[in-house]
């Protein structure tokens, strides 16, 4: 028996780090033929894994069989024929970046204790926050995703304009804005009736700046405090993109903060379409990103950038006497003054590792890919008979199919079920305009121009084949 159970020798460090890579080389190998998603056999997997903690240890391999087989179960999105939801990549580089944090183990939320590697992650927020522009002056934090960056948005919009008294602010969103939005002002305090649903223009499922002043304008009225507006750049269910110069307009006219929700559609800015279609959003008081999305990073990776940083500093600093022995932020910052986390992992290197190795212009090219490919996917439903396909802002194309009788949102149920039946493909659907719409969303990195004219032929042969 080992003296230091928990501490395992060079040698065996070795060997779990050999089977560990030649696992993983294996399962990225093997991802473009993987199924888009596999749930055969799902539930006998899942009840073999219900099991006590364990009082003896076991050698490492049997235990890697066990993630290998719970990993080819359920949703691949990492795979290049999963087309639902937004898809998460899970770069290579990224993996190793977090293996290498993980060892070292170094506390990055403060400076003090690890100054080198907290400019790294420094000099990840300062080029976001060159990527749009932003001043100087301008901080930003690495989140778990978009969830918490939306929730330190508002807080900040809400301790900078509101102060402690702030039961009568509202905030507005439109009608295709996420729900992390609506939870995070929630969690921030408001009631949910403050949460103010502005409408969309038809088709464009855009937010209406000339209604929306409408609706400020009569809740100012009513003795309500209006706050924050959040802009969409990119949503989830269509990729629509908000006219965000109009709203920072609008807000500045009205005194209010602001917010761009680019969750998903942010790092198409890095393109020259992008830069064009996001007009104005240099001038939002912050913005929220998803780098485990269109960077194609591992899930857990989001990030908040605030124009004015000192308000996002204003608005999460609270000291503590226990860690009055830790330098005060000077060039370099200490994270956690800017953030509701103190303890995390060191997210900075697996933004930082990826885009060293491979330069802004991979992540360019390939985003300009997935323009194009939502494109072309476009072109090829829209000229089949039968299909009404909303034309792609971004890399989501929307679409359903109009049968000759019967009901149509029954007819795409159907229609959505025998296209994720190829298990080459796997989409997703949601609701517009109170009518049933599949959605195809094209953002993983190993997506290729192969797999979506296999998607287009999958997606025409169930539709004109509902027998199949």
């Amino acid at each position: 028996m080992q003296a230091y159970p928990l501490e395992p020798s060079a040698e065996e460090m070795q060997r779990m780090g050999e089977d560990a890579l030649a696992f993983l080389t294996t399962f990225i190998g093997d991802l473009p033929e993987a199924p888009a998603v596999d749930l055969e056999g799902i539930e006998e997997v899942v009840a073999s894994l219900h099991e006590g903690p364990p009082e003896e240890g076991s050698d490492f391999a049997p235990l890697l069989h066990v993630i290998a087989t719970a990993a080819a179960k359920g949703f691949n999105p990492a795979g290049p024929g999963y087309l639902a939801f937004i898809p998460g990549g899970g770069l290579f580089a990224a993996a190793v970046a977090d293996f290498l944090a993980c060892g070292v183990n170094r506390f990055v939320n403060l400076w003090s204790p690890s100054p080198a590697l907290v400019r790294l992650e420094q000099n990840v927020v300062r080029w976001l926050c060159d990527l749009f522009g932003y001043p100087l002056a301008a901080r930003g934090i690495l989140t778990s995703g978009g969830s918490i960056s939306n929730l330190s948005a508002i807080v900040t919009a809400r301790t900078s304009l509101l102060g402690e008294d702030f039961s009568n602010g509202t905030l507005y969103v439109s009608d295709q804005t996420h729900a992390s939005v609506a939870k995070a002002a929630v969690l921030a305090g408001f009631p949910r009736r403050n949460v103010r649903v502005a409408p969309t223009a038809a088709a464009s499922f855009r937010l209406d700046a000339e209604s929306l002043r409408g609706m400020i304008e009569a809740d100012r009225g009513e003795g309500l405090r209006p706050f924050c507006i959040v802009a969409n750049a990119g949503t989830t269910n269509t990729g629509a993109i908000d006219p965000i110069a109009d709203l920072v307009g609008l807000a500045r006219r009205e005194g209010m903060w602001l917010h761009v929700d680019a969750a998903y559609g942010g790092f198409f800015q890095l393109t020259e379409r992008g830069q064009a279609l996001f007009r104005g959003i240099e001038e939002a008081d912050s913005i929220t990103l998803d780098p485990h999305k269109g960077m194609f990073l591992p899930y857990g990776t989001g990030a908040l950038l605030v124009r004015d940083g000192a308000k996002l500093r204003d608005a999460h600093h609270v000291a503590a006497d226990y860690l009055q022995d830790l330098a005060h932020e000077g060039e370099l910052p200490n994270f956690s003054e800017y953030s509701p986390e103190l303890s995390r992992d060191f997210r900075g290197l697996r933004v930082w590792l990826p885009l060293k190795l491979h330069g802004f212009a991979a992540f360019r090219a390939a985003l300009d890919e997935k323009l194009d490919l939502a494109r072309h996917l476009y072109e090829a439903l829209r000229t089949f008979d039968g299909f009404e396909v909303l034309e792609p802002e971004l890399s989501v194309v929307a679409f359903r199919y109009r049968p000759h009788s019967g009901d149509a949102d029954e007819f795409n149920r159907g229609l959505l079920e025998r296209i994720n039946a190829s298990r080459r493909v796997f989409l997703s659907s949601t609701i517009l305009e109170g009518r049933f719409t599949l959605r195809a969303c094209i953002l993983c990195h190993r997506t290729h121009l192969d797999r979506i004219e296999e998607a287009a032929a999958i997606i025409r042969r169930a539709a004109r084949d509902p027998a199949r």
